[in-house]
């Protein structure tokens, strides 16, 4: 444990000479019945439940290879825990694409970094006229489980989910979003109001160009069958380009808004559409445009209008969203951000792999992206008689600012959410709260995984009161995204355990699930699994207490 007291460094201590993480991200065999772990310390036996996570599990078919780390297929876990004992299994989803791999033992279907080649078992002109086939979306839902009505979904961001058994983890059925709205995709983080109202986000291309759509789901099924009946769109936002939509992997929600955050990653359409014409994968038409700033857009969560006033702000780029709560008159949307867009191009699986110096490299451009988390202030109560060319933020001891340079443009800066030392852990991301308590309200911790590699190598715990943080991290040990699980009759907002799952490149057979103490962020117990695991991306508690 590390209570952090460091003067600002001009260096991020650690990072060159790192290990290779190659086996973290290589293929492993699925574990599809339930295997005993073997515990170390303690395991609350409070927690009745299980961890579902999602995230890659298999890099290759034959002989050809995918290219970004994105691509891999879905393998899904399960830590069952009960009485204070865990069990494992995991299974890779049966989704269009792996099945269409499998059979044929080679990749068949395009992913975002891999465009899949044409059949050489065809002819030449029927392989010349397959480059001038619309490329079909991916089914490989390998980012996310979700919940919709109950029931879970693994997710990505195409239109396609899954929807599985949280206990079996079996595929049960393929849902298309687009079979309900008129959407061609939806993020993998979707939002939910006390009741079970799910919100999500999602773009549409029509005649007229690209839009960004927000997504209401509601909480109550009709029947059995029912999946993302009644689903609609509750706002529709016209892209700054239409023909060149920027790329958002979330969104923020605070108790009457959503929040969009229209950033400087761009998606070139044509360059996508043409992809296959070109011999280009999908992330090839993605790019970062430092020139363009950032807009948050306010959508009203009863009404559906979208806010007509703007908040800009410098180019900067997002993945995650910590929260975002009202006040006083104000919206405070706080996130992990970096001054660069470009990290998403680190990931191919090449560099993931490399080692000595050529990593080195990798990290050193990775270092000039590196995300931080940070608070914007947004005053929501802006009228003709607002005055200009001022700050507007009078919250006390807050450094951000919001000024006014027209009656519908307000031009915003950022306060840190952190000390300066957080940057000796290479900043945060994967960001987790006690949501169920206080997702859109005021809180005062949140968790997240630190980044001194090209994965999360420690577990940070940052106290937004002192901007103190407590770390756990261990040589040789990289932790996935924490989650927190409330303690039974809790009063404090820390009361409870974080869950993470840990992997080492450097010994064969060890991860573990870790349990930690959230208030002192000291371990309380390991569950150590007998077989590999990849470092994946996402995950959710699923409890049946």
């Amino acid at each position: 444990i590390f209570i952090s007291t460091n003067d600002n460094q001009n260096q991020i201590p650690g990072m060159h000479g790192l290990p290779n993480i190659t086996p973290l991200v290589s293929s492993v065999q699925e574990t599809p019945e339930p295997i005993p772990t073997t515990v170390k310390g303690t395991i609350p036996t409070w927690i009745h439940g299980s961890l579902l996570r999602n995230g890659p599990g298999k890099f290759e078919f034959g002989n050809q290879h995918y290219n970004h780390w994105f691509d891999g297929m879905a393998l899904m876990h399960r830590f069952q825990i009960e009485d204070g004992q865990v069990t494992y299994r995991s299974r890779f989803l049966c989704s269009d694409s792996y099945t269409q791999n499998s059979e044929r033992n080679r990749i068949i279907v395009s992913e975002f970094g891999t465009l899949a080649l044409p059949d050489p078992c065809k002819n030449f002109f029927q392989r010349f006229l397959s480059r001038f086939e619309m490329p079909k979306p991916t089914d490989n839902a390998s980012v996310n489980f979700v919940k919709y009505k109950g029931d879970y979904y693994v997710s990505t961001e195409t239109n396609c989910m899954h929807r599985v058994d949280p206990d079996t983890l079996e595929s049960k059925q393929k849902v298309d979003w687009s079979k309900f709205i008129a959407v061609n995709g939806a993020t993998a983080h979707p939002h939910f109001d006390p009741d079970g109202t799910a919100y999500n986000m999602g773009n549409s291309y029509r005649n007229k160009g690209a839009f960004y759509n927000i997504i209401r789901v509601p909480p109550e099924r009709d029947g059995p069958e029912d999946t993302l009946e009644g689903a609609k769109i509750l706002c529709s936002i016209a892209p700054r380009d239409k023909s060149k939509p920027s790329y958002y992997h979330s969104f923020g929600m605070s108790e009457n808004y959503v929040v969009f955050i229209e950033q400087p990653i761009k998606m070139d359409l044509f360059k996508i559409v043409t992809g296959r014409l070109r011999g280009k994968s999908l992330n090839e038409g993605v790019y970062w445009d430092p020139n363009q700033e950032t807009i948050f857009h306010l959508i009203d969560k009863q009404t559906g209008k979208e806010m007509p006033v703007k908040y800009y702000t410098k180019a900067l780029s997002t993945f995650h969203q910590i929260n975002a709560f009202e006040q006083d008159g104000f919206l405070m949307l706080d996130m992990c951000c970096s001054d660069d867009g470009q990290s998403i191009n680190n990931f191919l699986i090449q560099n993931l792999r490399q080692s000595g110096e050529a990593l080195d490299e990798v990290m050193f451009f990775l270092k000039l992206s590196l995300p931080y988390p940070r608070r914007f202030v947004l005053p929501l109560n802006i009228t003709s008689e607002t005055p200009l060319e001022q700050n507007l933020n009078t919250r006390p001891d807050s450094t951000a600012t919001a000024v006014c340079h027209t009656k519908n443009q307000i031009f915003c800066t950022f306060e840190d959410l952190h000390g300066e030392d957080l940057k000796d852990y290479g900043g945060l991301e994967f960001p987790h709260i006690n949501y169920a308590r206080y997702n859109t309200k005021p809180y005062r911790y949140y968790y997240g995984c630190g980044f001194r590699h090209l994965v999360g190598d420690s577990l940070i715990k940052m106290d937004l009161e002192s901007k103190k943080f407590k770390v756990w991290r261990q040589p040789d040990l990289y932790p996935s995204e924490p989650v927190f699980i409330l303690s039974p009759n809790a009063e404090e907002e820390d009361d409870g355990v974080i869950l993470s799952v840990i992997i080492t490149p450097v010994k064969d057979k060890s991860t573990f699930l870790l349990v930690l103490d959230a208030k002192t962020f000291e371990e309380l117990g390991r569950a150590e699994v007998p077989v590999n695991i990849p470092y994946g991306f996402h995950g959710v508690f699923n409890s049946s207490a």
